[in-house]
């Protein structure tokens, strides 16, 4: 009988200087993002921003945050903070980034990292010319499976890629105002969800050639139910989203000589299966890897500031395994999709 493969274990991280963070924003994924590193990590939230001084004032006293300011311009400003974590409304990150960026302030936004193709661009470029760092919080991009794929892939454990499926959705309580259904605040299923399975497949297979997108509208006028066929020369990939459905949250990449699953909800610390047959249905054979490490999945969000603060120790201005050039084709992709379908 032929021997099962081999699952690589996650590659060790390499040490991070302890930064100083400024969060601009204090939402829910804000709280996660600072209690993760909090528990997890030597990184230092030393202030918290808000255009309401009352809200950055309660978040800071919930979280442990030395001192909270009342603009974001404020916040900027502070001498002591070296990176800004920007989790503002969509709608605000182009111009939250700038604001830190001329301030002289390395940049981790939240997703989706802009809302067009130009925007993102524009970011980077200004980002480049201050030399300073700037990235998208693709957490799911520092995760230890992420690098566990990672070798599968270049050790090309199933061959050829040929295709990838992910997912995203649930259902959310229909609301004009809420930042999900308002357009002014850059809502829809794509921008919010969709920019999951249209980055994992991104990170495997890289811009694809074409976006074909069929869905449907809110009464907003923003997306709400979306799926994506993105073509390659030598591989296709299907992207859903949904704000009105209960989605599985899975991803699954097949190859000439096998295939991987990786477990739900894929976008936070899961597991994977690797099958090393070209065949259809379950192998018996196949082996698995599980992520143990934390008993919060939420405290995973302390991996990408750390991948943060050890790129901006080495002087870097982007992430080597999330690369400016790539998180501008994602947003492509989620502005040409939302084109196509006619949303605000």
């Amino acid at each position: 009988m032929p021997e099962s493969p081999i699952i690589p274990a996650p590659r060790p991280r390499q040490p991070a200087p302890a930064l100083k963070w400024g969060i601009l924003g204090p939402g829910g994924i804000a709280g996660r993002f600072v209690d993760a590193l909090h528990r997890q990590s030597d990184q230092q939230v030393v202030a918290v921003g808000s255009r309401a001084l009352a809200r950055a004032q309660e978040f800071a006293a919930r979280h442990d945050i030395p001192q909270p300011v009342g603009s974001p311009a404020e916040l900027v400003g502070l001498d002591e903070v070296d990176v800004v974590y920007i989790a503002t409304p969509h709608d605000s990150h182009r111009a939250m980034a700038e604001l830190a960026l001329n301030a002289g302030k390395h940049i981790v936004v939240e997703k989706p990292f802009m809302m067009t193709e130009d925007d993102a661009r524009s970011v980077f470029e200004l980002a480049r010319h201050n030399g300073l760092f700037a990235m998208e919080a693709m957490w799911t991009r520092y995760l230890p499976q992420a690098d566990v794929l990672a070798q599968i892939l270049e050790a090309e454990l199933i061959g050829e890629v040929t295709y990838v499926a992910a997912d995203f959705g649930f259902v959310a309580n229909y609301d004009p105002k809420h930042r999900l259904f308002n357009p002014d605040l850059g809502g829809g299923a794509l921008l919010d969800a969709g920019v999951y399975p249209v980055s994992f497949i991104s990170s495997v297979l890289g811009a694809p050639r074409a976006v074909h997108a069929v869905g449907s509208l809110a009464a907003t006028g923003v997306d709400d139910h979306a799926q994506l066929s993105l073509s390659y020369e030598r591989a296709l990939a299907c992207a859903v989203t949904s704000l009105r459905s209960a989605l599985p949250v899975t991803a699954v990449i097949g190859g000439t000589k096998g295939r991987v699953e990786v477990d739900s909800p894929y976008i936070r610390p899961s597991g994977l299966m690797l099958s090393t047959k070209a065949m259809w249905g379950p192998d018996p054979d196949a082996v698995r890897w599980t992520d143990t490490a934390l008993a919060e999945p939420y405290d995973a969000l302390h991996y990408q500031a750390i991948a943060a603060a050890g790129y901006i120790g080495e002087g870097l201005v982007e992430s080597p395994i999330h690369t400016h050039q790539e998180t501008t084709a994602v947003v492509g992709v989620l502005e040409q999709a939302r084109r196509q379908l006619g949303a605000r």
